[in-house]
């Protein structure tokens, strides 16, 4: 399909109703990286600058045979609805994340869900890792703490806090059971996509069943990013982290969260690693996590992704790792 992307003029009406009369949209600048949805800079008269997030399947490269299911807590996480929600959320919890400036649902300004929030211009944490790696260790340390205050805060049963915090129920009681069932499903989709998975899903199915049999029950049900990488967190200009992404905040394991910490801060996690983990988990949760690599890639490919080469390159690398896990 042919996208059409936001234009100056599209965003327009937008622009205003966020920053009022006083101040005239002068340009927009698609920026890259999302799948989910787009994000654009909004540059006004004066110079200022702020974000708009617009979720519409202009700008989703997923192919969804139907919305994702919010009650469902590792179910794709993408709309307004779960982005104000998180962003509230993260706001009463004392965590940084851009300021919500305005909130736009589907009809008003245009016709798809919409928010402007505050641009953070100092740069991802990815990225000051690279180019300043001393300055970016006192960010890593702020982020610990922000962490531990995320972590801190506990729901009463797994979910997306959209879903949680309104009162309403999750499907799965559970994260370890929650898990197990997305891993089953990755594990016949990434079969159906890659003749190796194929030859043994039987044995990778028999060891995530395994390794959740040896997970005990627990009770608390911790706040967490779902998808914190070096990449979803923006530096201030004074060096404080701010989480973005955040569609995906829910109530799970603590182990979840770390699994995927440990994989994109690399030598950089033992910065942020908790005491206290739970081994059985994290085996799960490493496993389940490989197998997500691999089959979500392999999903955004059957479209138009317009990067291909790096999303052959992840599910490549994780399939790996999986049938290193599984193997004999």
């Amino acid at each position: 399909m042919t996208r059409q992307h936001l234009t100056t003029a599209c965003l327009a009406p937008l622009a205003r109703a966020a920053a009022g009369s006083r101040r005239t949209l002068a340009g927009v600048t698609r920026l890259t990286g999302g799948s989910k949805k787009g994000v654009y800079r909004l540059t006004y008269d004066d110079d200022t600058t702020a974000i708009a997030y617009v979720w519409s399947p202009e700008e989703d490269y997923w192919d969804r045979a139907a919305a994702p299911d919010p009650r469902r807590p590792l179910s794709p996480a993408t709309g307004l609805g779960l982005f104000t929600a998180a962003h509230d959320r993260l706001v009463a919890a004392g965590v940084r994340t851009p300021r919500l400036l305005f909130a736009d649902p589907a009809g008003g300004c245009l016709p798809a869900d919409a928010a402007v929030v505050e641009d953070v211009r100092g740069g991802s944490l990815e990225e000051a890792l690279e180019r300043d790696p001393a300055s970016a260790a006192v960010t890593l340390g702020r982020l610990a703490g922000e962490l531990s205050a995320l972590h801190a805060c506990a729901g009463p049963r797994p979910g997306k806090v959209a879903v949680v915090d309104a009162g309403g129920s999750s499907l799965g009681t559970s994260a370890a059971g929650i898990v197990l069932e997305g891993a089953l499903r990755d594990v016949e989709e990434a079969a159906r996509r890659d003749g190796r998975v194929a030859v043994v899903r039987e044995e990778i199915a028999g060891r995530l069943r395994e390794l959740a049999a040896a997970v005990a029950p627990r009770d608390r049900h911790t706040l967490v990013h779902g998808e914190l990488g070096p990449d979803h967190v923006l530096v201030t200009p004074d060096g404080e982290p701010v989480l973005i992404d955040i569609e995906g905040l829910m109530y799970f394991d603590a182990e979840h969260e770390h699994v995927f910490l440990a994989l994109r801060f690399g030598e950089w996690y033992d910065r942020l690693h908790a005491p206290g983990l739970d081994e059985d988990r994290l085996r799960l949760y490493r496993l389940a996590m490989h197998l997500s690599l691999v089959a979500g890639p392999l999903r955004l490919l059957d479209g138009d992704f317009p990067h291909p080469g790096p999303m052959r390159d992840i599910s490549e690398s994780h399939l790996l790792r999986v049938l290193e896990i599984a193997g004999p």
